[in-house]
């Protein structure tokens, strides 16, 4: 099977339980698909490549052993935190969406794989950023939503400890320019400072035997995020910090 050889690539190690909870989560997203929109990705090798080995891309940059607490925002269908979930049990795991239809089909699946220590929650990332919610409290935030790092840098990086670490999934080339002189990455660096972050490394690579690229950007949290941040619901998007 490609999928046990792309996880050779990655040096990951399966038991077959942890296998059957990969083939299941495979059959339950399909199936959910035909009710609701979950991937536009649905032929078995290419949800193994394209989802789950891209979720799993992480460990190049991130040690997953051990007990880990990892908040996923924008979660979608569940990359890539579900598939870190199935491979490293020991990490504790927020799962957060702002559509209840996919938190439901999210909790049908923790429920059927046997899922323990993890949590899918329904709401926007600027609300549950807040003081008194999930502020500060993660080692990790992970996303592989779609957005500009300058605007996904104010949804993730509130979420995270001082020490912690956000990491942001790209699928381009995030150094390509923008306009004429600054790229995705210089246009995000104020950002990031202003939010308490430091951009520490980008990993660039390809998915295991293809020539599928993928960019890793690692941030790290030096110190806490200013209270204004993240600003009410759809500001950020609309007027990214510059």
């Amino acid at each position: 099977m490609q999928f046990k050889r792309d996880l050779q690539e990655l040096h990951i190690s399966l038991s077959d339980t942890q296998f059957d909870q990969f083939l299941k989560y495979y059959e339950m997203l399909v199936e959910k698909n035909k009710v609701m929109n979950l991937t536009a990705i649905t032929e078995f090798d290419e949800v193994m490549k394209k989802h789950f080995i891209d979720s799993l891309s992480l460990v190049k940059v991130c040690d997953l052993k051990g007990c880990l607490s990892v908040i996923d925002v924008g979660t979608g269908a569940g990359f890539p935190g579900i598939p870190l979930k199935i491979a490293f049990p020991d990490i504790k795991l927020t799962l957060l969406d702002s559509l209840n239809k996919r938190v439901d089909f999210l909790q049908e699946v923790i429920e059927s794989l046997g899922l323990r220590d993890v949590e899918a929650v329904h709401g926007r990332a600027e609300d549950f950023a807040k003081p008194g919610q999930l502020r500060e409290v993660f080692d990790l935030c992970v996303s592989r939503a779609v957005a500009n790092l300058s605007v996904l840098s104010e949804y993730c990086i509130p979420y995270v400890k001082v020490g912690g670490k956000f990491i942001s999934y790209k699928s381009d080339k995030v150094t390509v320019k923008l306009n004429d002189n600054k790229t995705e990455i210089m246009e995000a660096e104020h950002a990031i400072s202003v939010l308490g972050g430091k951009l520490t490394e980008q990993k660039e690579f390809t998915l295991p035997f293809s020539d599928i690229y993928r960019n890793l950007v690692v941030i790290e949290k030096s110190r806490p995020t200013p209270k204004q941040y993240p600003r009410k619901a759809g500001t950020a998007a609309k007027k990214p910090i510059t």
